[in-house]
């Protein structure tokens, strides 16, 4: 999809954001695909195949100072700060991003790829599905609807910064994000993962914490790996920037179908919904001096359970009772063709946990033998 022209060696990208879910993914295929690559971030990547540098966002010119020696072409950004308002959300998120792009004016900077999602949509977290929402499954064309929203305010920046500069862009609307990532404040897969730990520690049954409407209503998924291909797509192929472009796996499914798969992987009974919501923020209440006795017995890597388990995050994706589903015809009338099935996302996600002892082995003791 890209240019003859327009090769990888000549490529350096500035990732934004990479410690997290989609920056870490991000940073993983461009090494692979042979580019420069600079990471930036508050925590610093142990590997010896990118170039780390640490600056705050809050300030353009620790910015300007911390990327004087550096040369993007190409900047895919994915941070965000987690405030009490959304109105602090703007302000603060609207801000690091103007700060970035500001102290990259001078830079041969080609194309700059941001990452939001589908509370473009939805609304924020404070005005979260309220109101009349838009028909699923969700489109691009969508106007905005008439709530402060920080993804509004970012991509103002994005188009203005893209006026005055001179790059392209593209903005990717992600929906829930499976992928790997510690410390990471929306992290869904993590979070279920633990949950089933516990409960094969505890020989208790792994409970649905959600709506029925999530129980039973058609959704999505991103996968982070997809998201990385996707955002490095719309940055090089030609003819398809200065765009908005969802980006989800590409099958849809029910939870109360998945719901039983990833107790399966985990070998603990599933519990579906019955009656009313029973959210995790309550199921695991107290359970992080548990955590701690567990992962001193497995020797796992991370035994606070705050840096692993989002609770309210994931409480807020499946407590919804609307359905969530998200059209992916503008991406694919455009070139992109990249697909994943959300089961195997999951059950790779927690391979992988497993080998980096984020979570117990599968040899851990439980009740439940399916």
């Amino acid at each position: 999809m890209r240019s003859s022209s327009d090769t990888v060696e000549t490529k350096t990208a500035l990732v934004v954001g990479a410690s997290g879910i989609a920056g870490s993914a991000l940073v993983d295929r461009l090494a692979e695909e042979g580019w420069d690559v600079v990471a930036l971030s508050r925590s610093p990547l142990r590997r010896s195949d990118v170039r780390h540098v640490s600056a705050d966002l809050n300030s353009v010119e620790g910015l300007r100072e911390a990327l004087a020696g550096e040369q993007a072409s190409h900047v895919f950004y994915t941070a965000w700060s987690r405030m009490n308002t959304e109105q602090e959300n703007i302000e603060t998120n609207a801000a690091m991003l103007r700060n970035l792009l500001a102290s990259l004016s001078g830079h041969p900077v080609k194309h700059v790829a941001l990452m939001t999602g589908l509370k473009h949509y939805l609304g924020p977290f404070e005005a979260y599905a309220a109101g009349e929402m838009p028909d699923t499954p969700f489109r691009e064309s969508e106007p905005r609807l008439p709530t402060p929203n920080f993804y509004y305010a970012q991509e103002d920046e994005l188009w203005a910064a893209a006026g005055t500069q001179g790059f392209g862009w593209s903005v990717h609307r992600a929906h829930t994000v499976i992928g790997h990532a510690v410390g990471n404040a929306m992290n869904m897969g993590l979070t279920l993962a633990v949950q089933a730990s516990i409960c094969r520690e505890l020989g208790q049954p792994f409970i649905f914490p959600g709506s029925e409407t999530q129980w039973n209503s058609l959704t999505d998924m991103t996968d982070a790996g997809l998201l990385a291909d996707h955002m490095i797509w719309a940055a090089t192929a030609d003819g398809v920037g200065d765009e908005a472009y969802n980006i989800v796996n590409g099958d849809i499914f029910r939870w109360r179908r998945m719901w039983p798969a990833l107790a399966a992987y985990f070998r603990v009974e599933p519990v579906g919904y019955d009656g009313q919501p029973r959210p995790l923020e309550q199921q695991m209440l107290g359970k992080e001096g548990l955590w701690a006795d567990i992962a001193a017995r497995h020797g796992l890597a991370e035994p606070d359970l705050a840096r692993l388990a989002s609770w309210w995050h994931t409480d807020g994706d499946l407590g919804r009772n609307l359905e969530v589903v998200t059209d992916m015809s503008k991406s694919r009338l455009a070139g992109f063709t990249g697909y994943r099935r959300t089961e195997d996302s999951f059950t790779r996600l927690f391979d992988r946990l497993r080998a980096d002892r984020l979570i117990p082995a599968a040899s851990a003791p439980g009740a439940f033998q399916p």
